[in-house]
């Protein structure tokens, strides 16, 4: 039962991070295609950044599911932004 709702904050943080990027696509990106702007972004190299910025919506659901007293679910939330900020760091030394 702890499990399911631990994936349960995991899915709400991809999704958080998922809109987040999008909308920092459409402020930071010069185009409306997203497959352009994320072309622009890994060509200037700031992907990362990019993805950062957009979990920053982790933040929001992590404090909801605190308020709400579903702890276990904001332990998913925070073990996304995990997964996001080793990815960002990937990305950020790979590259």
């Amino acid at each position: 039962m702890i499990r399911k709702e631990v994936f349960k904050g995991m899915f709400v943080g991809l999704i958080a991070t998922i809109f987040g990027l999008v909308f920092a696509m459409e402020i930071f990106g010069s185009s409306d295609n997203y497959a352009v702007v994320i072309e622009q972004a890994i060509a200037k190299g700031f992907l990362g950044k990019l993805i950062s910025i957009g979990a920053i919506l982790n933040l929001g659901a992590f404090f909801i599911f605190i308020k709400k007293k579903q702890d276990h679910r904001a332990k998913g939330v925070l073990i996304m932004t995990i997964i996001v900020m080793l990815t960002t760091f990937a990305i950020k030394f790979l590259s």
